[in-house]
C-alpha cells in the first residue's frame, strides 16, 4: 500500500532530500520546487510536485545520462509515487561539475 503525499513545501523536499542523501551518500544536492509553475495541472492536482534536481556524486562515474536517471529513481523509491509527479534531473559527478560534491 502505497503512503500518501505529504504536504508540499519545506517538508517535503526534507524528504526527497534525506531519501537521496541516504541512497545516495556524499551527494551535493540542489533540489528546487517548482510546484507553484504547474497550478492546475492534471499531475499537480494530485498533490505530487514539480521538481528541479541538480545532484553531483561519484556514483554517476562511467554511467551514461539514462543509466544516472534511473539511479535516482530508484533512490527515490516510493516517492516517485507519492511525492513527485515531475522531476528534471541534471546528475554530474564531481569532475563535470567543477569540483563541487565527492
Amino acid at each position: 500500500m502505497s503512503a500518501a503525499p505529504i504536504a508540499a513545501g519545506p517538508a517535503r523536499l526534507e524528504r526527497i532530500r534525506s531519501q537521496l542523501a541516504q541512497s545516495l551518500p556524499g551527494a551535493a544536492i540542489e533540489l528546487i520546487d517548482d510546484s507553484h509553475r504547474h497550478a492546475g495541472h492534471a499531475g499537480a492536482r494530485d498533490g505530487r510536485g514539480h521538481f528541479r534536481l541538480r545532484i553531483v556524486s561519484g556514483a554517476f562515474a562511467g554511467l551514461r545520462p539514462l543509466q544516472r536517471h534511473q539511479l535516482v529513481y530508484r533512490s527515490l523509491g516510493e516517492l516517485m509515487q507519492t511525492d513527485i509527479h515531475a522531476l528534471s534531473i541534471t546528475a554530474l559527478t564531481a569532475e563535470e561539475s567543477g569540483g563541487a560534491g565527492r
